[in-house]
């Protein structure tokens, strides 16, 4: 694995959902399911979308990186950011070269809300 991008669910700030919401969402619009592999839910809980030894599908042209989606548009609880840091440090163990990057980074989307490479630099 050599990239992990960081996405958010871009719906209102503090509102519950959860990977089985985005699962549905997803399917909805007529995809293969969740196209992410983990999600950060505002309570903290970490949540398994796809498993990682599927291609992921959130990231046009960089799918086979670990996608993880942050549910809220730009603010989080500190529960989960608490968790995004574990996971992140999890897998760079993991994969010790693996780049961290947000959506935004690779895209014209606005997600994750944040500056990942900013964020980062604070662990």
């Amino acid at each position: 694995m050599k990239e992990l991008i960081i996405h958010c669910s871009a719906t209102p700030n503090g509102r519950y959902h959860n990977a089985e919401d985005i699962h549905r969402w997803h399917l909805e619009n007529g995809w293969d399911g969740i196209g992410y592999h983990w999600v950060i839910t505002p309570k903290g809980e970490l949540q398994a979308g796809r498993p990682e030894y599927w291609k992921g599908s959130h990231a046009r042209g960089h799918n086979n990186a670990i996608g993880v989606c942050m549910i809220g548009t730009d603010e989080f609880s500190d529960r989960q950011w608490e968790i995004l840091k574990n996971l992140v440090l999890e897998k760079k163990i993991q994969y010790p070269l693996l780049k961290v990057i947000g959506h935004n980074e690779i895209s014209t989307k606005s997600c994750p809300g944040f500056d990942v490479q900013w964020w980062l630099k604070t662990l």
